[in-house]
């Protein structure tokens, strides 16, 4: 399931949601929903997004708005979601470093899993670096190498993000550090790697995909378990022999004491949204491995990177400030 991308046939075979009868339908939604991005706009997911959003007005005859909610890594926006009525109208669109990291790094965030009712999981956000298209950087290897030479300035989409954590695995699985320049998104990150003043960024390799195809980006490795697959010819980085592996996945949430009947109406209109025309679109244009998960499956999944999370962030030697 989580190999493919835009599989209309495996999402709807993974759910098995049973039908709900006309009374749920007519409580729920009662007005406006929002959808919160908690991360900066002119990213792949906020089309996606607003495809979902699109979907989702279509299905419940209420306008549905999408608004941006960034920074500190995603928590702004999950705060602002977990500090929501928990009736349903108000949801986010997020990869799950507010939910299962942040809560490890700063004392007293006001949020953790336990904050949110999981709705269903949406994609696997495949992490990578690029570097620009003319660097003489053409592999993870190369990217050490010349970091063993002198100081690499890198870009990433936040401090204590997942596609920074990626690269501090690389400097313990290598002894070389690199100069991080957190910024609030992956578009930042990116444009500075196009003109010059990064050498690279680790990001969502979905937000790179302009770039990459339009030949001003190189894209040398990617920190999941198994290859892109939109980039089948680029290597992991554990394939090229650096034990860094990153995973990350993208969910959708509801404040914590939503009513499962609203989380039931919820989930299988994000699974139909899914499988619109222009959401698999966007997703197959912008190289999104979409993997649906509904919530039976990928609230265990969320409890556990949260617990993983934990352990390998006091590995790392890093505490909550």
């Amino acid at each position: 399931m989580r190999h493919a991308m835009g599989r209309r046939a495996a999402l709807l075979g993974s759910v098995g949601l049973p039908l709900l009868g006309r009374p749920a339908l007519a409580a729920f939604p009662d007005r406006p929903m929002t959808l919160i991005m908690p991360y900066a706009p002119g990213t792949v997911a906020g089309a996606y997004a607003r495809a979902i959003a699109e979907s989702l007005h279509a299905r419940f005859v209420q306008p549905v708005a999408v608004t941006h909610r960034d920074g500190a890594s995603g928590t702004v926006g999950m705060r602002a979601l977990a500090q929501s009525p928990p009736d349903g109208h108000t949801i986010a669109i997020t990869p799950l470093t507010p939910v299962v990291v942040m809560p490890h790094l700063i004392r007293n965030l006001g949020i953790s899993p336990a904050s949110f009712s999981v709705v269903c999981g949406v994609a696997e956000n495949i992490l990578g670096v690029v570097v620009r298209a003319d660097s003489p950087i053409r592999s993870m290897p190369d990217l050490v190498e010349a970091g063993r030479r002198r100081s690499l300035n890198f870009g990433s989409p936040g401090p204590n993000s997942l596609p920074q954590l990626g690269i501090v695995r690389v400097s313990r699985a290598t002894g070389v550090e690199f100069n991080h320049i957190p910024f609030r998104g992956d578009a930042a990150p990116i444009t500075e790697t196009i003109a010059g003043r990064l050498d690279f960024a680790s990001i969502v390799v979905a937000s790179g995909t302009a770039g990459i195809e339009a030949g001003e980006l190189r894209l040398i490795g990617v920190f999941s378990d198994r290859r892109h697959p939109g980039y089948p010819a680029v290597p992991t980085v554990k394939e090229q022999g650096i034990d860094a592996v990153q995973l990350s996945y993208v969910g959708c949430f509801a404040p914590a004491g939503t009513p499962d009947a609203a989380l039931d109406l919820l989930e299988a209109g994000m699974r139909d949204a899914m499988l619109t025309e222009q959401f698999t679109s966007v997703a197959q244009r912008g190289r999104v491995v979409v993997d649906f998960q509904p919530r039976a499956r990928f609230g265990p999944l969320v409890q556990r990177e949260y617990e993983s999370f934990g352990a390998i962030l006091r590995a790392l030697g890093v505490t909550a400030e």
